[in-house]
């Protein structure tokens, strides 16, 4: 089973004692001696490293709900790749210092507002690869990051994320979205990272927190980029708007008039021509095209010996181009460029 945890990577902080594996499957181990050896209690249905002795690991066990009284020390829980459809409220009444829940990978439909009332601790909630049909109520304030891809959301709602002001990553990637209205996420005061990505979206959201620094929107269905699709997104540095049947000339000239933009993921659409980037762009991918022209002014505005493009990584392969008919002076526009693929 591909644990994905929502496509982005976990960082552990060892410093903190957080587990550095997800799962025991599949390691070779006594787990007779562990339970011999082992002074705290475990449920039956879960192991108890020693080595990790508030991570209670009980993924991929058949499970179907959380029987059990879970012990008082639980920090780290792992219940992805079960057949849970449900959880009660009192599923986690005995831990109060939960800070991980790994709920990927079962059959919830939704998960009771009262289960996470009481983990004031919690910073992780990974509910990826379920059947949610909306965002789950009553979550902690303290929340860092809420990862809900896959599930069957199909609209998120003014109150369900207004009041998580901590949150860094939020993954709705792979729903049913067809909008994000004004106001559900500006709450979100410290959100770097918003996947959107495969979800049924026909236009760029608006009224996004301006704290986003990465905005995943590869795979939808967006008509056209405005002048200001963009506009307000002062930290934006990673965009994604790869599969998303995007042609040139509905694309403004300063849709990505955006300073702080590093990477630009634009591959697998139909733009005939190049378009047009900020000089401080350093990474611009055009794979998979139609284009047949390259406009030397997309990435340099004027002449001078000062005037020209960071661009480090550009990708241009499958396209109309051949390298013989890239213009005489593009080396002097893109004169830091370290990799060219055409």
């Amino acid at each position: 089973m591909d644990m994905d945890y929502g496509g982005v990577p976990l960082w552990i902080n060892h410093l903190l004692g957080e587990p550095s594996v997800m799962s025991l499957q599949g390691r070779s181990m006594d787990r007779s001696w562990f339970r011999a050896t082992n002074q705290l209690s475990c449920p039956d249905q879960c192991e108890c490293p020693i080595h990790w002795p508030t991570a209670l690991y009980c993924d991929s066990r058949g499970l179907v709900n959380v029987t059990e009284t879970l012990p008082q020390r639980t920090q780290y829980l792992f219940l992805q790749g079960n057949n849970i459809s449900t959880l009660s409220s009192s599923a986690l009444s005995n831990v109060t210092g939960l800070r991980w829940l790994i709920l990927d990978h079962n059959h919830l439909k939704t998960l009771d507002s009262d289960l996470l009332q009481d983990q004031s601790e919690l910073w992780y909630l990974f509910v990826n690869h379920n059947w949610l049909k909306s965002i789950p109520a009553g979550l902690p304030r303290g929340l860092r990051q809420l990862r809900l891809a896959h599930n069957r959301i199909s609209s998120i709602g003014q109150e369900a994320l207004s009041k998580l002001h901590k949150i860094t990553v939020l993954l709705l990637q792979g729903n049913r979205l067809k909008t994000v209205a004004e106001g559900e996420v500006k709450g979100l005061l410290s959100l770097n990272l918003l996947d959107l990505s495969g979800n049924l979206l026909t236009s760029v959201p608006k009224d996004l927190p301006a704290s986003v620094e990465q905005l995943y929107l590869s795979n939808n269905s967006l008509s056209s980029l405005e002048r200001d699709s963009f506009s307000g997104y002062s930290s934006l540095k990673y965009l994604r708007l790869g599969h998303c049947g995007l042609n040139s000339p509905r694309i403004h000239h300063a849709a990505f008039n955006i300073s702080s933009l590093i990477e630009l993921d634009l591959s697998y659409n139909k733009l005939v021509t190049t378009p047009t980037v900020p000089t401080s762009l350093q990474y611009l991918y055009l794979e998979a095209n139609r284009i047949q022209e390259f406009n030397l002014t997309s990435f340099c505005r004027e002449g001078g010996p000062m005037s020209y493009s960071r661009i480090q990584v550009l990708r241009l392969e499958g396209n109309g181009l051949a390298s013989h008919q890239l213009p005489p002076d593009w080396v002097y526009c893109l004169r830091v460029l370290h990799r060219l693929y055409i």
